[in-house]
This record gives C-alpha cells, sequence and structure tokens, in this order.
C-alpha cells in the first residue's frame, strides 16, 4: 500500500488565493489583530505611532505590538526568534501581513516603550471589566521569584567579596615570593619566567582593583549586594532551585476567571508590605472606590501588621495565615502559643505556670513588646524544652497584636475562602511557567521587567478569555463596543471620552 503523498515542490500552486485563508475564523491570532487595531497608540504615546516628515517610512508601532504579544502567547520571546517567525510563521505572516522587522527593530520597540506596556494592560483589563469578565468578590494575592538576566556568578555580597580580595592577595603573595626565591636561588628551573610572574601579579592587582570598587559601590550605596549585569536585580531564595539572581513579581488574581487585575515587580525577597499596594491596584483595576469593600486572600508571607492595618483603614477584608510558631528547641509544647497573654495584669503565662513580666522600655512606640522572666527559667526543671538562650525565653508581642488577633479569627472562620487560595493564583503562575516558557526575565533593569512583566500577564490574560469568551464573539464584542462608543458621541453623551473612536478601527 503507498504513502500517503505530498504536493510536488516544483509545481506551481494557488495556494492561498489570499492571505486571509491562511487563518481561519477561530484562529486566536485575529483577537490580537483586532484588539491592537483598536488601540490609540498616538494616545497611548507609543514611540513612531506618527511620521514626522520626510525620510523613511518606520515600521508600524502595532505590527511590532501585535508581534510582541503573539510572540508572548506562545512562547516565541527572543527579538531574533520573533524575526525568524516573520519568516517562517503563517499566523506571524497574517498577522503583520509578511512584513520583516529586524531583531533590533523588534527589541528597540520594546525598550522604548517599556511604560506603555502597562497601559496597554490595562485598556484589555478595561475590556474584561466591561463584558463583566471579573466577578470582584473574591482577590487573591501572591508572589513568585522568575529569574532574572544575571547569574550568580555575577552578584556579589561582601562575604564573597572579602573571601575573594584574601585569595587574591595570597595569590600575590605566593608570586611575591617565587620572585625572591628565584633572585635567591638562580639555580633551580622556576615554574614560571619572571615575565610571567609579574604580568599575572598586573592581573591579579586588576582583579583586586574591580572587587574594591564593588566594595566601595556598596558602602557609598548602602546596599548589601551587587549584581554586575542586571544592577537591579537581587539574590533571592526560589524554593524549588535554592538562591538565584531573581526578582519578586507580585500579581492579584480574580477569582471568577482567574484573570490577572494588577502586577507589580520588586526586587525585595520578601512579600511582606506589598498586600495593600496590591489590593488597591486590584480595586482600581475593577472600578471600586476606597468606600467599596474588597476581600482578599494571601499566604503567611504576607503576615505584616502594618499593612494589615492599612488593608483595613481602606476598606480591604484580609484573609491571612499567621506565620508558623516555633521555638529554638523545635519542641511544639513550648511553641510561642503556649504561651497564654493575660490582657488584665498584661503579662505571660508559660506551659509551666510562670509569669512573664513586660520589659520596660526607653521608646514608646516600639513595634513589639518584650516579656521575660529569667528568674525563674534558670530554676525551670524544663529550660532545656523550651530555649538555648543563655539567659531564659522571653516571647515578644506586637503592639497591634489585638488587630492581629482579629485577622487571625476572621481568617479560621472562613477558611472556605482562604483555601481557595491556591487554586486562583497558582493557576496563572504554573500557565507562565511551563506554557509560556517565562519563567525567566529576557530584559534587564527594573522598569524593563516591569514591562515585560506586563506584556506576559497581558498575553496571559488574553489567552484565557479567548479560552472562556471564544474568537468571534471577543471580535464581536469588540465591535460592538465601537458602535457604542460612536453613537454617544454622536448623540453627546460623551464630549471627551476615555477611549478614543479612532482607536476601534478593527482590520480582519
Amino acid at each position: 500500500m503507498p504513502f500517503i503523498a505530498g504536493i510536488d515542490r516544483n509545481q506551481a500552486q494557488m495556494f492561498p488565493e489570499i492571505l486571509d485563508e491562511y487563518v481561519n475564523e477561530e484562529n486566536p491570532v485575529r483577537v490580537i489583530d483586532a484588539f491592537v487595531n483598536s488601540l490609540d497608540l498616538i494616545k497611548l504615546k507609543f514611540t513612531k505611532s506618527e511620521q514626522d516628515g520626510p525620510g523613511a517610512p518606520s515600521y508600524d508601532p502595532k505590527d511590532i505590538l501585535k508581534l510582541y504579544l503573539y510572540g508572548y502567547s506562545n512562547g516565541i520571546r527572543t527579538s531574533r526568534k520573533l524575526e525568524k517567525a516573520t519568516y517562517t510563521n503563517v499566523e506571524v505572516m497574517w498577522l503583520i501581513q509578511k512584513l520583516h522587522p529586524d531583531f533590533k527593530t523588534i527589541a528597540d520597540f520594546r525598550k522604548e516603550n517599556k511604560l506603555q506596556m502597562k497601559q496597554i494592560f490595562k485598556e484589555f483589563n478595561l475590556l474584561c471589566r466591561d463584558w463583566d469578565l471579573f466577578g470582584g468578590e473574591l482577590v487573591a494575592i501572591d508572589g513568585t521569584k522568575l529569574r532574572a538576566d544575571n547569574s550568580k556568578r555575577n552578584n556579589y555580597n561582601k562575604k564573597k567579596i572579602d573571601r575573594q580580595l584574601k585569595y587574591i592577595d595570597e595569590k600575590i603573595n605566593e608570586y611575591l615570593n617565587a620572585l625572591d626565591n628565584g633572585d635567591k636561588k638562580p639555580e633551580e628551573k622556576p615554574r614560571y619566567t619572571m615575565q610571567e610572574i609579574q604580568k599575572k601579579i598586573e592581573e591579579l592587582n586588576e582583579r583586586k582593583s574591580f572587587y574594591t570598587d564593588l566594595e566601595q559601590q556598596m558602602k557609598n550605596s548602602g546596599v548589601t549586594e551587587i549584581s554586575t549585569t542586571d544592577p537591579d536585580s537581587r539574590l533571592m531564595d526560589n524554593k524549588k532551585n535554592g538562591l538565584e539572581v531573581n526578582y519578586n513579581v507580585q500579581i492579584a488574581v480574580d477569582e471568577k476567571n482567574k484573570l490577572i487585575l494588577a502586577t507589580e515587580v520588586t526586587n525585595m525577597p520578601s512579600d511582606q508590605g506589598h498586600l495593600n499596594c496590591m489590593a488597591q491596584l486590584a480595586k482600581e483595576t475593577l472600578g471600586l472606590d476606597e468606600k467599596d469593600t474588597l476581600e482578599v486572600v494571601a499566604d503567611k508571607g504576607y503576615y505584616q501588621a502594618k499593612d494589615l492595618i492599612a488593608c483595613d483603614d481602606n476598606n480591604t477584608v484580609t484573609y491571612v495565615t499567621h506565620q508558623a510558631y516555633s521555638n529554638a528547641t523545635e519542641n511544639p509544647e513550648y511553641f510561642s502559643d503556649k504561651f497564654r497573654y493575660n490582657p488584665q495584669e498584661d503579662v505571660y503565662i508559660c506551659p509551666q505556670g510562670q509569669i512573664l513580666y513586660r520589659v520596660k522600655h526607653k521608646k514608646e512606640d516600639i513595634e513589639r513588646i518584650r516579656y521575660k522572666n529569667y528568674k525563674a527559667c534558670s530554676k525551670c526543671p524544663n529550660r532545656d524544652l523550651c530555649t538555648k538562650a543563655k539567659k531564659g525565653r522571653s516571647i515578644s508581642r506586637s503592639n497591634n497584636q489585638d488587630f492581629l488577633d482579629t485577622v487571625d479569627a476572621r481568617t479560621l472562620q472562613n477558611m472556605d475562602k482562604y483555601l481557595k487560595r491556591q487554586m486562583i493564583v497558582e493557576h496563572p503562575f504554573g500557565t507562565v511557567k511551563r506554557t509560556m516558557n517565562a519563567s525567566y526575565f529576557l530584559t534587564r533593569r527594573l522598569e524593563s521587567v516591569k514591562a515585560e512583566t506586563d506584556l506576559i500577564f497581558l498575553a496571559y490574560n488574553m489567552k484565557r478569555v479567548i479560552n472562556i469568551v471564544g474568537v468571534p464573539e471577543i471580535i464581536r464584542r469588540i465591535e460592538a463596543s465601537i458602535r457604542l462608543l460612536y453613537t454617544k458621541i454622536k448623540n453627546g453623551y460623551i464630549s471627551f471620552p476615555r477611549i478614543n473612536p479612532g482607536k476601534y478601527i478593527t482590520v480582519i
């Protein structure tokens, strides 16, 4: 039985007759085309969105933006791979009408339009809100570490610099001794010639100068580490992969369809202090004002009194678990939660019934208050089970502990909501890292990384909406939005529209 035969490469074909036949009506690439064509890139201040006088024409920024959105949706992120796709990928040929921008043009577009990427992300979220794709009832906030374009080898802290300087000094002394021995014992054949030794010493002094410069930079800037490839990146614990040079990416995810409401990027390894900020960004996307209430879930990494109080002040109801209890001996019978607080006497009672008294402090505005009774600890038969401290056990209590107790009780009473956290927020992270090949950044410096983050999660949101709504329906809704906007302007309901009507010219 013969195999299925292909078409002779040398035979003339009329396939396809028109470029539009490359892509069927259900192809997601049509959504990218319709959405980008609906944007007013002049109003959004994209570079080269207007032709400014005579000269060679530039590429329409809409075409480059379409290329990026397609690439990030399909795990094609580097400018060289995107350039190659313009020659080899049928969908890309259709999307940008067989244009072939070179990799430098593609890379420069992302570099020159960093702030504009956030606006594009917001524009798509406005459509999602208009289409009731956000529930606005429960939002999950979480962070993940994405690898920076900076190796561990090019990340330095004081300990690493001191180690390198010590090694260099030892090697220099070794070579200097070799020079002395060569002068004293000329009859012995040396390992290196005098010229080779002098050259090695010069090289070591250059390296030493490099490390001393880094040390001085750290001292002047007050930082504890320096990354030489991407100066804004920092060494962070990546859990599964250990310590890596990363950025900390924060997202707020709506429960209804697991769509991203807001993103933020920081080079601080901890999630603490970001809860209120992300909650406020989520409320802004949902169109809520300060008086509106929003329920937010987050893990114990966000458990910080000051941040939780700020959320409460902004009508954000938080469900956040507290940090795990522990002690130096790792004996759960003597964890801090086993010490009972007596509010009437302002003392703690230890598991052995001893009283820990409040320690007086000169400052009245300290965040945490300590309680201790070292005299009782010295006579306690179970001291070794409770603490390893020489003086004895002490307990610290937050000045805002009463408020934290309220948060703890609320979280415990609403564990059904809290347990949804992982289901809501892990879905976007898993999709982005595995399906979209975005577990690391290609760009450098914080502002560029923020722009790339917006591209990543805009592409994620578009993929989600396509799966939920469908390609034809999305295009129909965009066209309906255009007609509605034109009608409002024509009838005088909108004098200064938020969206320029000229931006909704959809080419399909």
